[in-house]
């Protein structure tokens, strides 16, 4: 039996704060939920998950490689329906994030997927499944 009950909010250290939160704010609709700018860090969510994105203080911070490092190999985030996940493509691409890869089917489908990396470097992964 599990001791835990969910995800209560999930940290990522980020090298573009500000970037980084507007990726979420501005381009997926999330609310700020908050700032400290002792630490520095942003607050956001949506319905269902808060992300505290936190400052790197590096100059020039080591980018994760997913290959190599032990850490977060990317951060899914569930979409409402297969129309939603092509929106957020175009907005995207509108704003020039990198894409990994575009909409594709999870092997047969009708599952679709989709990978992006946020302003920092992040790898967000969109999922709809029916």
């Amino acid at each position: 039996m599990s001791v835990t009950t969910g995800v209560h909010h999930i940290g990522l250290a980020v090298s573009n704060l500000e970037e980084s939160a507007e990726f979420f704010t501005k381009l997926l609709g999330w609310e700020e939920v908050k700032r400290r700018e002792d630490y520095p860090a942003i607050f956001v969510k949506d319905d269902a998950l808060m992300i505290t994105l936190w400052k790197t203080q590096a100059d020039e911070p080591t980018k994760f490689d997913r290959k190599m490092n032990v850490g977060l190999h990317h951060l899914a985030l569930r979409v409402k329906s297969k129309e939603v996940l092509f929106q957020i493509l175009d907005v995207l691409k509108a704003n020039n994030i990198e894409i990994e890869f575009e909409p594709t089917f999870i092997r047969e489908g009708p599952s679709m997927h989709m990978m992006c990396y946020d302003p920092s470097g992040i790898r967000i992964e969109f999922h709809y499944s029916e």
